[in-house]
């Protein structure tokens, strides 16, 4: 049982931040970059829509006000472990340093949830907006071929598809999707500081899009849709009322989890103990009042029943009519979503490096192109098996486990910083989180809330999911641990 909670020590890993071989090419513009580029996009552009139709109601702003407070919480946390501990395992090997090999691992598990599942939900977004933007234009693609498997179809006006058999149509594989997480894997195969200046110039475009929403859409919200703003529940769990508010807000929890990739990419930077810091609040900070103006424009130009679908957005431009906007809009939803997939499918990469460099996980993981100087075999693993869960599994599935897993992974960031402050109040922390012990234990109880919100249902899929990791962690990562062989 001690063997369960080696630890990894401090001066190993911060040794494993100097001496890594990871090429470190990017600033705290980067930082930030990459955190709004991860953050504006599926809760904007997808999950806004779904939560608002199925939970809150135009109390979707409150669900936005809620989920954003619980992950300020857990990004003060996030950025004070980061600035002592600048490598890419992130959470995970914040948790390797604080609470031992076991808790690491459970940790490195939920974050495929977090990294993995997340990106292929966003691609499953990514798929509406493109196939919408291709009907502009007059190109079809089969409804069939951009659903995943089994889901019964419907016609925007919520009628059921039928073929000409007479039966419903049901989806086969999502095409656009599939395709979508591969071109994505061959950029990240390339080199991340040619990734990074793609996704820099993909975060200006559709953050001016947002903006050009907000600015255009406020002129054509009807109040009417905003009434009533707190839509009476139906009885149901979940659906309306203030119980639908929270639920809402552990669904769209699933949009905020972009700030938490910056820290994977502290062996990439130039200077970690700052830049990881600035990129985590700054990026959390201007996209929660994006979020908020975003979801208030929308609910008020379309009823909020009408927006369970997987391009909220694009059903609101069509509804103002100007053509141009639609166009824009949709330009910038395709760019924006192909911003998310990229960071998302780079922190699982970089999370899979470092659980291999432990010996937890195969060691192929951590294998470095002689060119590149990317964990290529890693990406291409990584890219074969998200692009399959995005071209098979509906979006609703996808989104509420990962936010489930996220919720998990953060409550265990925020007792870890405690953890870390009692233990080794020596260790120079460039940035501290202030009110200590108050914030982190208001981030596990706020994390414990909405995941409660979420449902008995999600819980028990997640603890299904956290079992069998432990088994494997057991029948492999435990005998070919390297710090099983040195302590």
């Amino acid at each position: 049982m001690k063997g369960l909670f080696r630890k990894k020590s401090i001066q190993a890993i911060q040794a494993e931040s100097k001496n890594g071989q990871l090429k470190r090419s990017l600033n705290a513009l980067n930082m930030v970059s990459m955190g709004i580029g991860c953050i504006i996009g599926a809760g904007i552009f997808v999950l806004t829509g779904k939560a608002a139709a199925m939970h809150a109601g135009p109390a979707i702003t409150l669900s936005f006000v809620l989920a954003g407070f619980a992950c300020a919480l857990a990004a003060l946390c996030y950025a004070e472990l980061a600035s002592v501990l600048p490598v890419s395992g992130s959470a995970y090997t914040y948790a390797y340093a604080t609470l031992g090999e076991l808790f690491a691992w459970a940790m490195g598990w939920l974050l495929i949830l977090e990294y993995g599942l997340a990106s292929a939900t966003v691609a499953v977004g990514w798929s509406g907006y493109v196939v919408s933007f291709l009907n502009d234009f007059g190109i079809h693609i089969p409804a069939q071929f951009a659903n995943p498997w089994g889901l019964a179809l419907f016609t925007r006006d919520g009628l059921p598809m039928m073929g000409s058999s007479g039966q419903q149509l049901t989806g086969i594989f999502n095409l656009p999707a599939f395709i979508g997480i591969i071109l994505v894997t061959i950029l990240l195969i390339i080199g991340i500081k040619e990734s990074a200046k793609v996704n820099n110039v993909i975060v200006i475009i559709k953050v001016s899009v947002v903006l050009v929403f907000i600015a255009v859409g406020a002129f054509y919200i009807n109040k009417l849709n905003w009434s009533p703003y707190i839509p009476a529940p139906t009885g149901k769990p979940g659906e309306f009322g203030f119980d639908g508010i929270l639920k809402a807000a552990g669904v769209i929890f699933f949009a905020y989890i972009g700030f938490e990739a910056v820290s994977t990419a502290a062996q990439e930077a130039k200077n970690p103990q700052r830049d990881i810091p600035i990129g985590i609040l700054g990026s959390l900070c201007i996209c929660t009042i994006l979020y908020i103006l975003v979801s208030a424009v929308l609910t008020g130009i379309v009823p909020y029943t009408m927006l369970n679908v997987p391009d909220p957005i694009a059903i609101a431009v069509d509804r103002i009519g100007l053509g141009w906007l639609s166009f824009v809009i949709k330009i910038g939803a395709i760019m924006g979503l192909s911003s998310v997939m990229l960071v998302l499918v780079y922190g699982q990469t970089r999370i899979f490096y470092m659980m291999s460099l432990d010996g937890l996980i195969p060691r192929f993981f951590s294998n470095i192109h002689p060119k590149f100087k990317t964990p290529h075999y890693n990406t291409v693993f990584v890219g074969a098996i998200i692009s399959i869960a995005a071209a098979l599994t509906p979006l609703n599935t996808l989104g509420n486990l990962v936010s489930m897993g996220t919720l998990a992974a953060f409550t265990i960031v925020c007792f870890s910083v405690m953890y870390l402050r009692k233990m080794r109040p020596d260790l120079h922390r460039p940035f501290t989180v202030p009110f200590m012990p108050y914030i982190p234990i208001a981030g596990i109880m706020a994390c414990a809330y909405l995941m409660y919100g979420l449902g008995w249902q999600v819980f028990v899929t997640l603890k299904t999911y956290f079992i069998s990791g432990i088994l494997i962690y057991f029948i492999y990562g435990r005998y070919k641990s390297k710090l099983a062989k040195t302590v």
